[in-house]
């Protein structure tokens, strides 16, 4: 569900043509933008995305279109495989090949609101390809202050399968590359003048925390922090996509080692909530925060 305390409200939307953004402001500051209907050079898989994200601050907190990965957008929801084909963007692992340039790319159409209410905005997605509802989305962005040096913001989304046959999700690593069951909620962060860390309440490092559970996990770049925590028990069933070697990301995996089904009818629901922090807390501070979330 949403949180129990009221966040700063986005505007509500006036007539005419549907928004195309939101702003997102907490303690009475602008901490960022969630993009409706955005515009994508190359080969993207179209979908909406919260960039730029910064502190209470003004640090960045969120990677747009990077060199190293330029599929990722900011924070959202992607899956690189719904019934064979990519809504994730860039090339397509295929068992045996690797990662491919393929024509099998899907759109998440927004198709109603965003409606504003008081705990954020909540708006309805179709998930699209070849002209076939794969997926119908409902999600829901709420963002609220949790004191001088911290927000929070909650991205809830359930995917419902509307159509009559059996729909699944899957990964790179439920096509045969191990470790690469990423899908779902996913950050990507800016890179730093040094390599961001991450940790938990028990573990440090990437290999430490990579594809295991954990209520909360933790990544920082030195000037901000992420505290990511699961808030229903299935997000908490969730293994952790952690990257920090190779770029800095973090994401709560669908699709870890075997595919998802959805039958028809059937829905996924996640909601993940993130607490960003300007400055490096510890992992005692992180903990707190973690809890704090989850009030």
């Amino acid at each position: 569900m949403v949180p129990a305390a009221p966040p700063d409200r986005p505007p509500r939307s006036g007539e005419g043509a549907p928004r195309t953004s939101t702003p997102l402001r907490a303690g009475g500051r602008d901490v960022g933008r969630y993009v409706h209907r955005p515009v994508l050079p190359g080969r993207m898989s179209p979908r909406p995305y919260l960039h730029p994200l910064t502190t209470l601050g003004g640090v960045p907190v969120t990677g747009f279109l990077p060199a190293d990965h330029p599929h990722h957008l900011g924070a959202g929801v992607a899956v690189p495989d719904v019934a064979g084909r990519n809504f994730w963007g860039g090339p397509t692992f295929v068992r045996g090949r690797g990662y491919v340039e393929r024509d099998d790319h899907g759109v998440q159409e927004p198709v109603r609101g965003p409606e504003d209410g008081p705990y954020g905005f909540t708006e309805e997605l179709s998930w699209r390809a070849d002209g076939t509802e794969l997926l119908r989305e409902r999600r829901t962005v709420a963002v609220r202050a949790l004191g001088e040096d911290c927000w929070a913001l909650d991205l809830a989304f359930t995917l419902t399968n509307p159509g009559p046959r059996p729909v699944s999700l899957g990964s790179p690593a439920t096509s045969g590359r191990p470790g690469a069951g990423y899908g779902g909620f996913f950050w990507r962060a800016p890179r730093g003048p040094g390599r961001a860390a991450v940790f938990t309440a028990d573990a440090e490092g990437e290999e430490a925390v990579h594809g295991r559970t954990a209520d909360w996990l933790a990544l920082t770049g030195g000037r901000w922090t992420l505290v990511f925590a699961g808030a229903t028990e299935e997000t908490r069933r969730d293994p952790w996509f952690v990257r920090v070697a190779d770029y800095p990301g973090v994401g709560s995996a669908l699709a870890w080692a075997e595919r998802l089904p959805v039958p028809p009818g059937g829905a996924v629901t996640r909601l993940v909530r993130t607490a960003v922090v300007d400055g490096r807390p510890g992992r005692r501070e992180a903990a707190a925060l973690a809890r704090r979330l989850a009030e």
